[in-house]
């Protein structure tokens, strides 16, 4: 039996709005083992790339409750010309055809 591909069900697990990310905006963050195995497992939400990596990792591993619960929607609006880069494009597919994350569909 073959497995599923990777990003099979990716659409679904992104939240239907940015108000439903209601993460922290400020502070520590210390992320449960089933996100953060592995290096880093707190991070400083005013360092800069420190935040960047935070949601690249959620982003990447989590799941629709992490997503709500780790991301800040003021935080992943500012930074997401940025941290889109460090994505798949599977992931900056999924999230801006379900979110207005890029400036153009914003304005």
């Amino acid at each position: 039996m073959a497995l599923p591909p990777l990003h099979e069900g990716l659409a679904d697990k992104v939240p239907d709005s940015l108000a439903d990310l209601r993460g922290p905006a400020e502070g520590v963050v210390a992320l449960p083992p089933w996100l953060a195995w592995s290096g880093l497992t707190e991070f400083d939400l005013s360092q800069f790339k420190i935040r960047m990596e935070m949601y690249r990792i959620v982003i990447t591993t989590g799941r629709r409750v992490d997503y709500e619960t780790y991301l800040n929607a003021d935080l992943l609006m500012a930074d997401w010309p940025l941290l889109r880069r460090g994505l798949g494009p599977a992931y900056r597919h999924a999230w801006e055809n379900k979110l207005p994350l890029r400036r153009e569909r914003v304005a």
